[in-house]
């Protein structure tokens, strides 16, 4: 069970949804249709996932590179300013692949200038920075970010911002289609367009590869949407603020968390499921089905794990208190990353939610060495 000082600190996540920033949580919706940018749009990074998005679908009007304003850049207008931008091509969500020493003030300006949605992907943004950009936004309603150090998000019908290898991402409810189909890049925009994301999971990591793990183990039935949070102290959305999003929208009908040792997300989340009322009343259970899956188990404390927001330390819980909470609320918390997809697709059967064969076997064909080596490629060409 949580110990009371853990319980204590996930009641204090309350105060998440108190601040006129969690009026943009639904800022995270996104579509085919949802006009986007690309700050450092002309970079060579930029240029390389600029394409791969395009590839999937993903509605880019135009891009932000200081001084190379006027030009074309990929068939779209190339702008001096953020502030140009938004006049000219409005967009609803800006993908920031600034290097790390000038990404909190590229944030800063999509933030200024009122885009609803920001991705960050850089990773090494100094922490008196990451507070300079929390600042910004916990004093404002108008702007949502995701990461940094974060590889973005993923709408498989037709949306990527950031990193994320399309590879593992699926629109949905593709059924026994999915068996034919290796990935959705290869899908012609109307075709992807035309395909309804529902009866979905949606997936929420705080890893950025074991998102793509967790996308690739449920690729069979599609995902709604895959959000990398990002690794830093102080990532732009948390674990609670995507479910939220989650139990809101309308095409999600499962969802998978990925949590880790460090900090107090996980916590947060449940605070969240009890103060919300999103637990049934009578089983007990969240009203749409949840799996969850935590990192980090044989992490000694004060040991950091992977990246900067896990550290386990003392008078914070450890994976396997983390993972016994979940529990207790009625989680289903599985034992590796590859069990989440086919213990969503139970969990949707057993709820109506998902009738005959489909997904039954929750895999894609696509391992984990697969999903190894795309997370280290694409972090490279962003680096």
């Amino acid at each position: 069970m949580a110990s009371k000082g853990a319980l204590k600190t996930a009641a204090d996540g309350a105060r998440l949804f108190k601040t006129s920033y969690a009026r943009t949580i639904g800022n995270l919706k996104v579509d085919a249709s949802t006009p986007c940018i690309v700050q450092g749009f002309t970079g060579k990074s930029s240029t390389f996932h600029s394409k791969l998005s395009l590839d999937m679908g993903t509605n880019i009007v135009g891009g932000v590179s200081p001084g190379k304003g006027g030009r074309t850049h990929l068939e779209r207008p190339v702008f001096d300013s953020v502030k140009e931008a938004v006049k000219h091509v409005k967009p609803h969500a800006t993908a920031v692949f600034v290097p790390p020493l000038l990404a909190a003030d590229a944030i800063i300006d999509a933030i200024e200038n009122e885009v609803p949605l920001i991705v960050s992907v850089a990773e090494g943004i100094p922490v008196h920075d990451q507070i300079k950009v929390m600042s910004a936004l916990h004093s404002q309603d108008k702007s949502r970010l995701v990461g940094a150090n974060s590889p973005g998000l993923v709408n498989p019908a037709g949306c990527r911002l950031g990193i994320s290898p399309s590879i593992v991402a699926a629109p949905g409810p593709i059924g026994e289609r999915s068996n034919h189909l290796s990935m959705s890049s290869l899908l012609l925009p109307s075709m992807i367009n035309s395909i309804p994301a529902i009866l979905c999971p949606g997936i929420a990591a705080r890893s950025g590869t074991l998102s793509y793990e967790a996308a690739a183990s449920c690729k069979s039935t599609g995902q709604s949407y895959i959000f990398g949070l990002g690794g830093d102290f102080y990532p732009g959305t948390r674990t609670a603020e995507a479910l939220e999003f989650f139990m809101n929208d309308e095409s999600t009908k499962g969802i998978i968390l990925v949590g880790e040792v460090g900090g107090v997300m996980e916590e947060e989340a449940i605070d969240l499921l009890h103060s919300n009322g999103y637990l049934n009343a009578e089983t007990g259970e969240p009203i749409k089905p949840i799996v969850g899956f935590i990192s980090g188990r044989n992490v000694p404390p004060g040991q950091t794990f992977g990246h900067s927001g896990a550290v386990w330390r003392d008078g914070i819980n450890s994976a396997e208190q983390k993972r016994e909470a979940w529990k207790e609320v009625g989680i289903k918390v599985v034992d590796t990353i590859a069990d989440t997809g086919p213990a969503i697709v139970g969990e949707m059967k057993r709820r109506g939610l998902i009738e005959g064969d489909n997904g039954d076997k929750g895999g894609s064909g696509f391992g984990l060495a697969d999903v190894l080596t795309l997370g280290l490629a694409e972090s490279l060409m962003s680096s």
